[in-house]
């Protein structure tokens, strides 16, 4: 270009041309999202990163219209709701959008989280991008619970009492992390103003670490199903049109799924005891968080002691910032790990029984069953994970991703040692 400072490029539309000259946008976003070579080999699991992406938009957005009509006072934040849903043009259904999409937000993460455990997505060298991933579920949580605070129902008052109360049990500044976050000595207006102000902030902070997460993919690039390096250009294809395409399926499928939920179900994974305004002097019979934060209560409940049960709630999430040194095998994926496959299996199983335990009381057999799914929990990743890569003998590997997607002679011959796999 004759201009000094301005950059060549190739775009024939002449605004776009001109805005790319001077500030690249265009250039990198082609870059990253349209020429990216990423493995030809992907199946919809690797859709939900995508998915995860478009829910947090939804969720940004309805809730921003949320909080123009939202009061966050202890006196009018429980009548506000109610008003959005009948006065409010289509506040209806902005609220069901955003109290369903959260539900939807933590199945899809929760099953990107198991295709990133199944196919070794967390092993050198992308365990930046899977710490990156663990601070985004922190975050999520964070959000999400102080999300359901806001509504100011029976459950929401409940729930906030009983969860920051657990700050308690950390030794010499528990009780003083508990009054910073109630604003007091017990929670009321000062607190729902702070739930509020930080339900709102953290959506955008969680978007400036999925910046982060992407930069870290981009830059070592994605696994595969198989879990073997790609070779060269011939295993990978263009992110556009192919991935952009197979997402867009995916997004169609999530997109219905949601409007069942918003149009049909819209209470299904609530509770109704959300329904009923805060009242500090009438206990719920039975304090149960959202669904997806049971198996973490489960956890909470399975030892009778205060601190032990908040050491145990916590290290169950902050286990896996330490997965990839926990991992002993140099096979990323489950596919070529027979036996770990099986443990896989089992630990999925493993959650959804923390899951059911969570959702009741803490009585009789319930008490064993959570002591047992939160003792395998952590025997799955401190004791199974580490020794099962020491003796387990995996399977051949492929020779590369084209071979095996194209076929012919894709393994190794039968009997033939596994090959080493160079996880730099």
């Amino acid at each position: 270009m004759a201009e000094l400072g301005l950059k060549n490029n190739e775009f024939k539309n002449p605004v776009v041309h001109w805005i790319d000259a001077r500030l690249p946008i265009f250039t990198a976003m082609q870059k990253e999202y349209r020429a990216f070579p990423t493995p030809k080999n992907f199946n919809y699991f690797w859709n939900f990163g995508a998915l995860a992406t478009v829910n947090l938009a939804i969720m940004i957005v309805t809730g921003i219209f949320l909080a123009m009509n939202y009061d966050p006072s202890t006196g009018g934040a429980f009548d506000s709701v109610h008003r959005i849903m009948r006065d409010v043009n289509w506040g209806w259904m902005i609220r069901y959008i955003h109290m369903n999409g959260a539900s939807l937000f933590f199945v899809v993460v929760y099953v990107h989280i198991f295709r990133g455990l199944y196919y070794g997505s967390y092993k050198k060298p992308r365990e930046l991008i899977w710490m990156i991933g663990v601070v985004l579920l922190l975050l999520m949580m964070a959000t999400a619970f102080m999300g359901y605070v806001l509504p100011w129902g029976q459950m929401s008052f409940w729930g906030a009492t009983v969860i920051t109360n657990l700050f308690s049990a950390i030794p010499v500044v528990g009780h003083g992390i508990v009054t910073w976050l109630w604003g007091g000595f017990a929670v009321a207006n000062p607190t729902l103003n702070r739930f509020f102000s930080l339900h709102y902030l953290l959506p955008f902070i969680i978007v400036g670490v999925v910046a982060l997460h992407v930069m870290a993919l981009h830059t070592v690039g994605s696994n595969n199903p198989l879990g073997i390096d790609v070779k060269g250009p011939q295993d990978t294809v263009p992110f556009h049109p192919y991935y952009t395409v197979k997402d867009s399926i995916g997004v169609c499928v999530y997109l219905i799924v949601l409007a069942i939920l918003v149009f049909f179900l819209p209470h299904l994974l609530a509770d109704p005891n959300n329904d009923i305004q805060a009242d500090p002097l009438q206990t719920p019979s039975d304090i149960v968080p959202e669904w997806y934060f049971l198996p973490f209560y489960a956890i909470l409940r399975s030892v009778p002691n205060k601190l032990g049960g908040v050491t145990l709630l916590f290290g169950s999430i902050l286990i896996l910032f330490v997965l990839p040194w926990l991992d002993t095998s140099p096979v990323r994926s489950c596919r070529f790990r027979p036996i770990y496959r099986w443990f896989m299996v089992v630990l999925v199983a493993d959650v959804f029984l923390l899951g059911y335990v969570g959702s009741n009381q803490p009585v009789g057999i319930f008490i064993l069953l959570g002591r047992f799914a939160t003792a395998y929990y952590f025997i799955h990743f401190l004791v199974l994970l580490p020794v099962l890569g020491l003796v387990e003998r995996p399977l051949p590997l492929p020779e590369s991703i084209s071979k095996r997607v194209l076929g012919g002679g894709g393994a190794l011959p039968a009997g033939a040692a596994a090959q080493p796999m160079e996880q730099a």
